[in-house]
């Protein structure tokens, strides 16, 4: 299993997670309203009933305002972009894209001229450093000039597929107002709706529910835009950041290599040449 198909297999793991929890606790609310008793009841002087004033508790006030539907909506998108965030910090570190100890290993390999294992062992890497590596390496045979071409578009293929999960995270930034506005606008149109269906004064219980209705959906939408929008900012400066180094360290190397294999390939003529010299034909008798 390959590092994209785990990070796919993270994030709809925490949707499917996301979705369970939040639909717990949007439940939880409703049952537990329904199993408590009524609220006591008080006489008036002129012999009329009312019901006491019961302060209900603002978390359970919260998940009523928000609703079922923009509950489990909010809910996945939170866990979604949690988990995300989680996927990106992991693999957008230095040390995760130029191993210390790859770099180590190569440049020991490079030293002592063993080319073909210092080329399997970018092979069977599958870091940042050692994929750029790998393709520079593979046209070195061509010369210097076509190696780094051929790193800088490793480069760049590299930085396009992480920059793609790092995309998600704008989505969410631009998909959380838009949906605090379709929260806002449908608790307006039910206000004003109740407001319409009433010859006499509305309710003021209905009013306030479909208003708080439109506020904590807003509230909900922007809370979930912001920490997302930091993070799409954070990880693209990151991800700049670690493919500027990792290009420049992996020109290093392969110059490295390069140069060392001229000298390995100068001291094999220079050995032949001193043997032919050596060895000379022999005068007839």
């Amino acid at each position: 299993m390959d590092s994209r198909t785990r990070l796919c297999s993270l994030v709809l793991s925490c949707f499917m997670l996301g979705l369970v929890i939040s639909s717990i606790l949007l439940v939880s609310p409703a049952t537990t309203a329904a199993q408590e008793p009524d609220p006591p009841v008080e006489k008036k002087d002129d012999g009329g009933e009312v019901k006491a004033r019961v302060q209900q508790n603002p978390i359970a006030h919260f998940f009523d305002s928000i609703g079922i539907v923009f509950g489990i909506i909010f809910a996945a998108i939170s866990i979604g972009a949690v988990a995300l965030i989680i996927v990106l910090a992991m693999d957008l570190r230095m040390g995760e894209a130029v191993p210390p100890a790859f770099v180590d290993d190569f440049t020991g390999l490079v030293n002592k001229r063993q080319f073909k294992q210092a080329f399997e062992l970018c092979r069977n890497d599958n870091s940042f450093l050692a994929r750029v590596m790998t393709a520079g390496m593979a046209r070195l045979q061509y010369g210097i000039e076509d190696a780094r071409g051929a790193m800088l578009s490793m480069v760049d293929t590299v930085r396009s597929s992480k920059d793609n999960w790092i995309t998600y995270l704008a989505t969410i930034g631009t998909l959380g107002p838009l949906l605090g506005l379709v929260g806002t606008v449908s608790g307006m149109v039910g206000a004003f709706r109740e407001l319409g269906a009433s010859n006499t004064a509305p309710e003021a219980g209905k009013l306030a529910a479909n208003i708080s209705h439109a506020l904590v959906v807003t509230l909900v939408g922007i809370a979930i835009a912001v920490p997302a929008i930091f993070f799409y900012s954070f990880f693209k400066n990151r991800l700049t950041n670690i493919s500027m180094n990792t290009s420049n360290l992996a020109d290093d190397l392969l110059t490295q290599m390069y140069h060392n294999s001229k000298k390995a390939g100068a001291q094999t003529g220079s050995a032949e040449a001193r043997a032919s010299t050596a060895v000379q034909p022999g005068t007839p008798a």
